[in-house]
């Protein structure tokens, strides 16, 4: 019994756009329709598993932030106990904001962090270290392969 190999073609930018999306879920995030647009077409030649290599590694970012942030700032945010209520929360910010406390992410109370919320920036920095793991020479040879032996998927 000789097995089939059928070739499956690497996604193409729609596909990759609903990926990002998909990958990201539920997550709280800053990025727009247009955002996910732009990352489709952004990651020609990425595979599936490469685009959630890139969102996992996006959804740290915001963590990140939090660990390297020598200053916060106090901001209104819902409670972490009651999401109706409106209490001070701390998120990262840059020294030079004029609200700027110095204080590590350490000296922050549990209940009081804002964490940021995954931005078109951390996917774009995700994607720049992030590189495709299928090259064009493996892809010519998985076309010449179905031409001559196999079908398309």
């Amino acid at each position: 019994r000789f097995e089939k190999r059928i070739y499956i073609p690497l996604p193409e930018d729609h596909a990759r756009a609903a990926m990002f999306k998909l990958h990201l879920g539920s997550t709280p995030n800053l990025l727009t329709e247009s955002d996910y647009r732009e990352l489709g077409k952004k990651t020609d030649g990425y595979s599936g598993a490469d685009i959630s290599i890139i969102v996992r590694d996006a959804l740290m970012q915001p963590v990140r932030k939090v660990q390297s942030a020598t200053h916060f700032k106090k901001v209104k945010g819902p409670s972490v106990s009651n999401p109706n209520i409106m209490v001070d929360l701390f998120t990262p910010c840059s020294p030079g904001d004029p609200a700027a406390i110095e204080m590590t992410w350490m000296e922050v109370p549990g209940d009081k962090l804002l964490e940021p919320q995954v931005s078109m920036a951390d996917m774009l920095r995700s994607l720049s270290s992030t590189k495709p793991t299928v090259n064009e020479q493996d892809l010519e040879k998985l076309k010449k392969f179905t031409e001559d032996f196999g079908q398309e998927g």
